[in-house]
């Protein structure tokens, strides 16, 4: 089986399931599902993708489970605690990571085939710090030795499979279980959907001391809540990272109360550079603290578009030189395919969105130029035309 999957790796899965016939020997169902599963993780888990001999539970598990970033990036959270239980074990990815940094991991997962699939993988990597239970996560509370932190991911997936957001209608429900989390262990890590209001989510889980807003290649991909014993409704520090396309890392931090307290400084036209702030600063709100910090200005209160004359290098996010700013009407509509035939288009803070836009200007997509829809100070609509600073 495994000589086959190999074989077969890159090739079309839909094409190899009806080809199934001219395999009589071999399950191409289940080669098809791991072969599936481990196009998926290419790029995403490298290390796993280049171990032949690891299994996937199903494609489904190997989208949802975490990547090797941002399992790397979560051994950051831990201090020096030793035991640790995740709740929602998954492919066990996030466990493994973990049993890296720690004594002792507690895998604890109901769905069977994920559960035994793990089990499987954790020897076939060498792992002799895991241990697992096939238990949903509230059953086995009162079974498992102390913990000194709690990992739990809760599903994100209703009746028919169908996807949620809302955090009561994930399963488990961390609003209902974090109290007795919290008496077992006095540390809990909780990983939620990217799609969340931080500030919604803030105010259900009180006993949150840290919120981390990761991002990859510019894309938020987790947003994981820390909760300590003894925290209540305080002014949790915000850690948002971006880990960009050339391997670097930008990084911001900051308290609500801070950004609250902070003036917002516009500027009333568009100066040399335009800057956008990552996916992690914009998921999390920093709006006028970023800046503050960084001396530009923003364009308008609500566009979190920002500009200076002088580029900082160093601004968490993307960087771009002015060429031209257009004043939105009629005529640039009318005209602007034949000077820009083909830019990439985002609008911040603008009445269209960027497909209703590009509908109306006739631009194509791609290309090394850039247009920006906004809105000014004073709301004028303009659109920007620049590139990518070097």
């Amino acid at each position: 089986m495994f000589s086959f999957i190999r074989a077969h790796v890159a090739d079309d899965v839909a094409h190899l399931l009806l080809s199934a016939g001219r395999y009589p020997d071999v399950d191409v169902s289940f080669a098809a599902e791991q072969i599936a599963a481990r196009q998926h993780i290419r790029g995403k888990l490298p290390h796993w993708e280049a171990d032949e001999r690891l299994l996937f539970p199903s494609r489904t598990a190997a989208e949802q489970c975490s990547s090797e970033l941002t399992a790397c990036y979560k051994q950051r959270l831990l201090e020096d605690e030793r035991y640790l239980c995740d709740l929602t074990g998954g492919l066990g990815v996030d466990s493994y990571f973990f049993s890296r940094r720690t004594l002792h991991v507690t895998y604890v997962e109901c769905d069977r085939v994920c559960f035994d699939t793990a089990m499987y993988n954790f020897e076939r990597l060498n792992v002799d710090n895991i241990a697992g239970y096939h238990a949903d996560a509230r059953d086995v509370l009162d079974k498992i030795p102390r913990q000194d932190v709690f990992y739990i991911d809760p599903a994100r997936r209703g009746a028919g499979n169908a996807r949620v957001f809302a955090l009561q209608d994930c399963r488990p429900d961390l609003t209902e279980i974090l109290p007795e989390l919290l008496r077992l262990a006095p540390k809990v890590i909780a990983k939620l959907s990217p799609m969340l209001d931080i500030r919604h989510t803030l105010a259900l889980l009180p006993a949150t001391s840290e919120i981390h807003v990761v991002s990859v290649r510019n894309e938020c991909r987790e947003l994981l809540f820390v909760a300590r014993r003894g925290t209540e409704n305080g002014d949790p520090l915000v850690h948002c990272v971006n880990f960009t396309s050339d391997g670097g890392e930008q990084m911001f931090d900051f308290h609500y109360q801070d950004e609250q307290k902070t003036e917002t400084h516009i500027c009333s036209q568009v100066q040399t550079y335009l800057y956008e702030p990552n996916a992690s600063i914009l998921k999390a709100g920093a709006y006028k603290l970023t800046a503050k910090r960084y001396g530009v200005a923003k364009l308008h209160a609500s566009s979190h578009l920002y500009t200076s004359d002088k580029c900082l290098h160093t601004f968490p996010g993307r960087i771009f030189r002015v060429e031209r700013v257009f004043a939105f009407n009629n005529a640039f509509c009318r005209t602007i395919a034949r000077a820009v035939p083909q830019a990439n288009l985002s609008t911040r803070n603008f009445p269209l969105t960027a497909s209703e836009l590009r509908k109306r200007i006739r631009v194509a997509d791609g290309g090394d130029s850039y247009l920006f829809a906004t809105t000014l100070t004073g709301n004028g609509k303009v659109v920007i035309l620049c590139r990518k600073a070097e």
